[in-house]
């Protein structure tokens, strides 16, 4: 047994943060992880490092004009808040929102980072002004990208372990949180085997022995469920999205497993909104998967045509890159677990982007040359996305639209009718060529291509699917994909768990996704993109400076 001021328990983005945080502080830390040391860094490694930001250089530079007051009516008509168990989670939203447009950027600056000069327009809604969506581009990503958003962090976290006030410990997984007299004393768990694997991968639940620390704090920094399916599927919202997915892949690795929440439950902790979760519907099976079950999300520019599992085309506010949720109720609606998208091969080149680190080599390398080749010179999409063309089995490549239905048949069960197909097409190309459109996508795409970030790199020109000039076609079969934990454990501003009667357990808080992203669930019903990297970072940030900790 032996001690320190706080116990971490989680090695991911807002572990990081609040470790470099508390350490700052003069305090001493003990973080402790169940993976590798190679793994350290968590989901946030994985991502493409979208920050949610308002009124930046960036935007401005883009010509977006952007304020909090614009932004938080934006994330107040998304989450929607709505059950008494939101008070929490309100002050959070509120206070991550001036956070976003105040100290945010000019903090991580500082600390050396940077972000590619376009901003993205992720989750565009497509509804009413009050409603879900970004009324503006938002999405900063950073140069870098995932490994580029925990590097900052990582390095004040080591240059803190060399002076000796932060301990890391892998291969040690928390099985109890120790409590004496309605107070956090500690935790307790096993030491596993090492078992050196690459970042991701599944690793050792073999045990060499145990451990027990003592602390006044801990500090319980976990991340989400996504992925276990069982627990996925456990606290699955019926009521609003239908039934599960039979089928699903995994959007992060097999270590998120939420596992510390039952602990933490154990100590006392409330959980809340557990049924708000975000999953997306665009994922496609890794042709060369790291963890099991591997998933990649498409970031879809607007111009795909989609359509649901028997080819009916879906219809608005379900567009690609617009709202999340009412895409996945309408395609579990059907009754199916998949989607398809439909389109060309200039669409491809220009819209289909993959979510994850490793597909965006050239945003990782933080190379101009390279992001300039692959994304605007090139002829062909990214090489990520052409591999996964090539290699990808949910990806059919025809130069005929018969081909091209016969393959969507026999990858999906034979549900589609070629002439339902065709006739659906035909409408949709026979509006491309009039401004006067009522096709509420390709108005969406024309609205699209005023933002001069779109018009550069994420909006084709709208044209002719059946144009042989704009071939091959090309269809995707589209998964429902795991990613986050929208609710957790209810805290307040300063990350201390609260219990069931709403009372401050002491000694006992929790950052980033295991806390909802801050105070059991910030982001309400959803999420604005952007969100979850700085949800880590902001809640990691608070917990880290808080006064109420040791």
């Amino acid at each position: 047994m032996d001690s320190c001021d706080v116990i971490l328990v989680g090695g991911g983005l807002a572990g990081l943060v609040a470790a470099a945080e508390l350490a700052d502080r003069g305090k001493r830390v003990i973080l402790l992880d169940q993976e590798p040391e190679n793994f350290l860094g968590g989901q946030a490694f994985w991502s493409l490092g979208g920050l949610f930001l308002v009124d930046t250089p960036e935007q401005r530079r883009m010509g977006i004009k952007d304020s909090r007051e614009l932004a938080l009516g934006d994330w107040m008509g998304s989450a929607q808040f709505d059950r008494k168990e939101d008070y929490w989670p309100r002050k959070w939203a509120e206070a991550y929102v001036n956070f976003a447009a105040g100290e945010m950027r000019p903090w991580l600056y500082d600390m050396g980072m940077r972000w590619f000069p376009v901003v993205g327009w992720a989750e565009r809604g497509g509804s009413f002004a009050n409603g879900h969506g970004n009324s503006v581009p938002r999405f900063h990503i950073t140069w870098g990208v995932g490994p580029g958003t925990v590097e900052p962090f990582e390095k004040r976290v080591r240059a803190h372990v060399k002076t000796g006030l932060i301990e890391l410990r892998f291969r040690h997984r928390c099985s109890a949180i120790i409590t004496e007299n309605n107070a956090v004393k500690g935790v307790s768990g096993e030491v596993l085997v090492d078992d050196i694997k690459e970042r991701g991968q599944s690793t050792s639940r073999e045990i060499s022995g145990d451990f027990e620390i003592r602390a006044p704090s801990v500090l319980v920094t976990s991340g989400g469920i996504g992925g276990n399916f069982d627990l996925v599927r456990k606290v699955w919202p019926r009521d609003r999205l239908g039934e599960p997915p039979r089928e699903m892949i995994a959007g992060v690795p097999a270590h998120v497993d939420g596992r510390m929440i039952a602990i933490t439950e154990a100590a006392g902790g409330r959980v809340i909104n557990a049924d708000r979760m975000w999953h997306y519907t665009e994922g496609v099976k890794n042709w060369n998967p790291i963890w099991p079950n591997h998933g990649i999300r498409i970031l879809p520019g607007p111009s795909s045509m989609w359509l649901d599992a028997e080819g009916n085309r879906l219809k608005p506010p379900c567009m690609p890159g617009f709202d999340t949720l009412s895409t996945l109720r309408e395609i579990l609606s059907t009754g199916h677990d998949h989607s398809w998208f439909i389109m060309t091969q200039k669409i491809l080149k220009k819209e289909v982007a993959l979510s994850g680190s490793e597909q965006n080599p050239d945003f990782a390398s933080k190379s101009w040359l390279k992001v300039i080749r692959q994304r605007i010179l090139n002829k062909q999409a990214i090489p990520a996305v052409e591999a996964f063309k090539r290699h990808g089995e949910d990806f059919i490549v025809a130069n005929t639209l018969e081909e091209l239905v016969e393959g969507m048949n026999r990858k999906g069960g034979g549900l589609v009718d070629l002439e339902k197909i065709r006739a659906q097409i035909v409408a949709r190309d026979s509006q491309v060529a009039n401004p006067f459109t009522k096709d509420a996508q390709l108005m969406a795409v024309h609205a699209a291509r005023n933002y001069r970030g779109d018009r550069l790199m994420r909006t084709a020109k709208p044209h002719r699917f059946l144009d042989p000039e704009n071939g091959p076609l090309i269809a995707i079969k589209l998964h429902i994909i795991t990613r986050k934990t929208l609710g957790g454990f209810e805290t307040d501003l300063n990350g201390q768990v609260l219990n069931a009667r709403g009372e401050r357990i002491e000694g006992l808080f929790a950052a980033g996704e295991v806390s909802g992203f801050g105070g059991g669930g910030y982001h309400g019903y959803n999420a604005l993109e952007g969100s979850f990297l700085g949800g880590c970072i902001f809640s990691g940030r608070q917990a880290g400076r808080s006064e109420a900790i040791a």
